[in-house]
């Protein structure tokens, strides 16, 4: 998974970060432990949801 960075972010509605926050949380689940793609995932997760708390 690739870093999804908060401008990203900006230009989606509610329902497409809540999908996306799904995905990353997929990925997550799917990544080994200390590689790239589980920290990618993991701060993904925390710019969605701090997103996500910024619409509400």
């Amino acid at each position: 998974m690739k870093l999804v960075t908060r401008f990203e972010l900006a230009k989606l509605n509610k329902n497409e970060l809540r999908a996306l926050l799904r995905h990353a949380f997929n990925e997550l689940a799917k990544s080994n432990p200390d590689t790239h793609q589980r920290r990618n995932a993991l701060a993904s997760i925390e710019n969605i949801q701090n997103e996500l708390s910024l619409r509400f």
